[in-house]
């Protein structure tokens, strides 16, 4: 059998100093450093803390919840955009920021956070940047479908 044809996308991750990032980004991830040390975290001691930046400036922080019945907890992004979305459903997120002080190697969302992520980033209409905060750098992805390449949309059910 010979491929008919081949589709392929890949995801771009820029790659800064935290001391070249702007003083906006360099506060969201303190936040987001500051979010994972409240974490509840007490099966797998992997802490994680988001942070949030709203359009008009504000910055909202949640890190992951566990449970003792798995898979009853949740992670930093959902807890934090799930809470956003509630309270502030007028409000576009522009940035999310994600730290762990356990972290032996970079993180990335997990798929299910990338499908809420990229949910919210189709309800806005806008990109969120995604900013990782690992030794010291900052890893950029500039939107959600970079992290969701082939994404499942409310216009796939239609």
């Amino acid at each position: 059998m010979s491929e008919k044809k081949i589709i392929s996308k890949t995801i771009q991750l820029k790659v800064y100093s935290l001391k070249e990032v702007s003083m906006d980004w360099k506060n969201l991830c303190a936040k987001a450093k500051d979010a994972a040390s409240k974490a509840y975290a007490v099966y797998s001691n992997f802490k994680v803390g988001a942070a949030v930046l709203l359009e008009d400036g504000s910055i909202i922080t949640g890190n992951n919840q566990e449970n003792a019945a798995y898979p009853s907890g949740l992670c930093a992004e959902r807890t934090v955009m799930f809470y956003v979305h509630s309270q502030y459903p007028d409000k576009k997120i522009k940035t999310i920021a994600l730290y762990s002080p356990d972290a032996t190697s970079l993180i990335t969302p997990c798929g299910a956070c990338r499908q809420v992520m990229l949910e919210y980033e189709n309800v806005y209409q806008q990109h969120i940047v995604t900013l990782i905060l690992y030794n010291d750098e900052v890893y950029v992805v500039d939107n959600m479908k970079d992290w969701l390449p082939f994404e499942f949309s409310g216009k796939t059910m239609k």
